[in-house]
């Protein structure tokens, strides 16, 4: 059995909340810390099952799960990243290879070059990059559009748009917006609007300023960046942001099993292969 100990940590407006699992033998391979945004610590659980040959972190970003947040205090990629550095530094499991999905992939972008010591090969499985994209300038004004739904009418309609946004394949046209709004009910969402306006994403995530990675400053740093994408979802916002950084750093995209959370089989994604993906990144990782 891997033993899990659950730590905190103090940082400018939150206060966040890690998991150390540790192997019940001495392991020669570097910790793992695996990580996303919006998606906390529980999102991993069937992909770090499959590493019990050495320590893995995983945390809760501030504002979910059991981490806080401060919704006065401003929420950036550069901010998520320190938050890496942190954990890191409090695991005092240093340098670690780091496997990052979805928005962790995209800030990890950052932390690998602020905080190059605390890294040795970082993964970023399909970063939501939008500023890299051919439609960016549309796709900002559907965060934005998606956001504003979310402060006027509550969870349902805007997570409604989100989940459209998400489906949708290929650059985002110019009459995107021009659209009729999906309806909740199709989606299982609530039509009625509960008051609330604490939704990590939609609160937190989608009101982060476009993030633009530096791409001298990435090659310029000792650490492995490697881009990845899911083999499903081609032409989806998140692969074509993970085509885009391979595009960027010159290099092929490595192509991981399944679609954008392929290390979960889920009822909305039940084909995936949680063992296959765990072992394509072990191949990436290995010392």
């Amino acid at each position: 059995m891997t033993k899990v100990t659950t730590h905190t940590i103090e940082a400018p407006g939150a206060l966040i909340t890690y998991d150390i699992r540790e192997p019940d033998e001495q392991s020669v391979h570097r910790a793992l810390f695996v990580f996303g945004s919006p998606m906390g610590a529980s999102g991993f659980e069937q992909l770090v099952g499959h590493f019990t040959d050495r320590t893995v972190i995983t945390y809760d970003p501030r504002g979910m799960e059991r981490s806080t947040r401060d919704p006065n205090h401003p929420l950036t990629a550069e901010v998520h990243a320190e938050d890496y550095h942190r954990v890191v530094e409090g695991s005092g499991l240093g340098p670690v290879d780091a496997f990052g999905s979805s928005g962790g992939a995209m800030c990890g972008l950052h932390w690998v070059v602020a905080h190059p010591e605390d890294v040795r090969t970082f993964v970023s499985h399909e970063p939501p990059l939008v500023a890299l994209l051919e439609d960016s300038e549309m796709a900002t004004r559907v965060n934005a559009d998606i956001v504003d739904t979310y402060q006027r009418e509550g969870f349902g309609p805007a997570m409604a748009k989100f989940i459209q946004l998400v489906m949708h394949r290929g650059p985002l046209p110019d009459d995107y917006l021009d659209r009729p709004a999906p309806d909740p009910a199709q989606f299982g969402l609530p039509t009625e609007d509960d008051g609330s306006r604490d939704d990590p994403l939609l609160s937190g995530n989608l009101t982060m300023p476009p993030f633009l990675p530096d791409a001298e400053a990435i090659e310029a740093s000792p650490v492995r960046v490697i881009p990845a994408i899911g083999a499903e979802g081609e032409g989806g916002m998140a692969r074509r942001g993970g085509e885009a950084l391979a595009r960027l750093l010159g290099v092929e995209p490595v192509i991981f099993p399944g679609d954008h959370g392929g290390f979960t089989v889920s009822e909305w994604s039940p084909n995936n292969d949680p063992a296959a993906f765990a072992e394509k990144l072990r191949g990436l990782i290995a010392p």
